[in-house]
């Protein structure tokens, strides 16, 4: 079985991180998967959510959006049409969740952290790419903060990163590009940290239901796949 891509079954897309690409932001990352282009930035308010004020903790939050001409057709922008849609609602809860789950919201003190992922081009994992960018953009955020000794050390316990996997004519396959996820049989996202610990893992079966051993198989991809880009966010940052 040939992939659109012409990519072995366990082979990414190209993937690059590229740090510090707006001005103004603490933090930020353009992240490509590919054909999938993702602006990433982090910014600091001096203020947590109502709900947490006097607890002395932090939280990290996120918003996702796509541009109109990020896809083939252009999109109506979510604003004029008055709130977020479901997908997108979805999306940021995840980025939001994966990131607050190695981070050390103690340290932050009574701060939030917004992490905006702007997908200024969409070929597929425009999720799992936010996911990773945002890790870079908020580990430079965090050290902006120690630089003005806001912090006194970064609250990042872990990395964490995202890809996605889904099953092609009967073949598990990694990091689906749109030509091949529209079509997939399976279509799965695992979101995982970087000493191997699982953070969320969102699967569908778009025909008949997958197996167990199939599942497993994904795992696998994904634990390969999000090792790689561990590496990467390692090599970013350094």
């Amino acid at each position: 079985m040939a992939r659109p891509s012409n990519r072995a079954p366990d082979e990414m897309r190209r993937v690059s991180l590229e740090r510090s690409v707006a001005r103004y932001a603490e933090g930020s990352c353009l992240v490509k998967f590919g054909e999938t282009h993702v602006i990433v930035t982090a910014s600091v308010e001096e203020r947590a959510p109502a709900w947490l004020r006097g607890s002395g903790k932090g939280w990290v939050t996120a918003e996702y959006s796509m541009l109109p001409r990020a896809t083939h057709e252009r999109t109506r922008r979510e604003s004029t049409a008055g709130k977020p849609s479901g997908r997108t609602q979805e999306i940021q809860r995840l980025i939001g969740r994966s990131l607050r789950s190695v981070v050390d919201l103690t340290a932050l003190n009574e701060r939030q952290i917004t992490v905006d992922c702007d997908v200024i081009q969409a070929d597929g994992g425009t999720r799992t790419a936010s996911i990773t960018g945002a890790w870079v953009a908020l580990h430079d955020c965090f050290q902006w903060m120690i630089a003005r000794q806001m912090i006194p050390a970064n609250p990042l316990k872990d990395h964490v990163a995202a890809i996605s996997c889904g099953i092609s004519h009967g073949v598990p396959v990694l990091d689906l590009d749109y030509a091949e996820d529209s079509v997939a049989e399976t279509d799965a996202n695992f979101v995982m940290t970087g000493s191997g610990g699982i953070v969320e893992v969102q699967g569908t079966a778009e025909g008949a239901p997958f197996s167990e051993e199939e599942l497993l198989s994904l795992m696998g991809l994904a634990k390969q796949g999000v090792a790689k880009l561990v590496d990467l966010q390692k090599l970013a940052v350094a």
